[in-house]
């Protein structure tokens, strides 16, 4: 049976850290990128059989559909014999070049050195870097998320922050793979529940925020500048004061 399959301590030794991808056989699909060692990649098939209800995920469910349709999910290892870091950035370029992935979280890097067009890149590392003279909160916004809402939707909901520091900027600036791309004023930070952003889902724990867009000599300070290099993070959140 499928969630028999089992590396012997040899080959484990052998692959060392590996990035594996999870494949599903009635279309041939990656749905699925992964890293780690030993045996981590029969994990999810082993873990289907004893998630229940609100345990399980997209993950989860796509390997359950799978094994209702009377199909077995197909293992691929994509790279082996590797260090910690170097798999990092496999993992990371394989979440970046197969779409639709149930994977939760996005690579490490993704957001500055992630798949990008040549023209993104350009402006990216060409564009002046952006002098900061008001007290700016830095939001990164994933360009997919701007391609289904617009830019001020994209980035005013929901995230995790210090609202008594965020009502300290002067302005919010939406940054989408490292250039500023909007600037927003007058900005109120509300709980995001569906009382103040309706049609949007609540998420406890998280605020999203009112505001408009700002005048023209603010968006002239910084739309199309790049961030620069000390303001750079993985993390979604960043204040320049």
């Amino acid at each position: 049976m499928e969630r028999q399959l089992k590396f012997s301590t040899d080959i484990s030794g052998r692959l060392r850290t590996y990035v594996y991808r999870l494949i599903d056989p009635r279309n041939g699909e990656t749905f699925y990128v992964g890293k780690g060692k030993n045996n981590r990649v029969f994990a999810h098939i082993r873990a289907e059989a004893d998630l229940e209800g609100d345990e399980l995920n997209n993950k989860i469910e796509r390997i359950r559909a799978i094994r209702v349709a009377g199909f077995k999910v197909g293992h691929v290892i994509h790279r082996h014999g590797m260090s910690e870091k170097t798999a990092l950035e496999v993992e990371a370029a394989l979440l970046d070049a197969y779409p639709g992935l149930t994977n939760v979280a996005r690579g490490i890097g993704s957001r500055e050195r992630g798949a990008k067009h040549a023209k993104e890149i350009l402006e990216q590392y060409g564009a002046d870097p952006a002098v900061f003279k008001h007290r700016a909160l830095l939001i990164n916004v994933s360009r997919s998320a701007t391609r289904e809402v617009s830019l001020y939707e994209a980035t005013r909901y929901a995230w995790k922050i210090n609202t008594n520091r965020a009502e300290g900027a002067e302005v919010v600036l939406a940054i989408v793979h490292g250039v500023i791309r909007g600037a927003f004023v007058e900005v109120r930070w509300l709980p995001a529940v569906p009382k103040h952003f309706p049609g949007r889902p609540p998420v406890s724990d998280r605020w999203g925020f009112e505001g408009c867009e700002a005048p023209l000599d603010i968006t002239q300070l910084y739309v199309g500048k790049r961030v620069p290099d000390k303001y750079r993070t993985q993390y979604p959140i960043r204040y320049t004061w």
